[in-house]
């Protein structure tokens, strides 16, 4: 962890923790939101557990160069655990001037570790889209 992108100490704090890593434009800082042995959903329903095979998913976002904005819908929390239903879009100009506009709603599941941080520990971006 860096000082420049903090991790979350309060669930509350984790759209501002996951804004400030996406926005940085850094894989390596958006890999430091994820627990070991974390998941991430793609798009298609995939479940990825292996960090390189996640790092490259983020770097497809990434690769827009564009901001992206959250909001948290709802916030459960269960002890050390908590379930985000976060809503998000990127939009812009991409690399190549065409307009980007990707949005979503994710359904996602953090956990507090040991030293007190917020991670991901399940992480599905399209969470309310309907997959055959």
């Amino acid at each position: 962890m860096t000082d420049s992108h903090p991790l979350a100490t309060e669930p509350g704090g984790i759209t501002a923790s996951l804004l400030a890593r996406f926005n940085s434009g850094e894989v390596s800082a958006m890999m430091g939101l994820y627990e070991p042995g974390a998941v991430f959903v793609t798009a298609a329903g995939e479940t990825l557990t292996e960090p390189g095979r996640i790092a490259r998913e983020l770097e497809a976002f990434l690769g827009y160069g564009l901001p992206m904005a959250a909001t948290a819908r709802h916030l459960f929390v269960a002890g050390d655990v908590v379930q985000i239903v976060l809503d998000w879009s990127i939009d812009g100009p991409g690399p190549d001037g065409a307009h980007v506009h990707l949005e979503g709603t994710a359904s996602d599941i953090a956990r507090r570790g040991p030293d007190g941080f917020w991670r991901y520990l399940i992480d599905n971006p399209f969470g309310t889209r309907v997959r055959t």
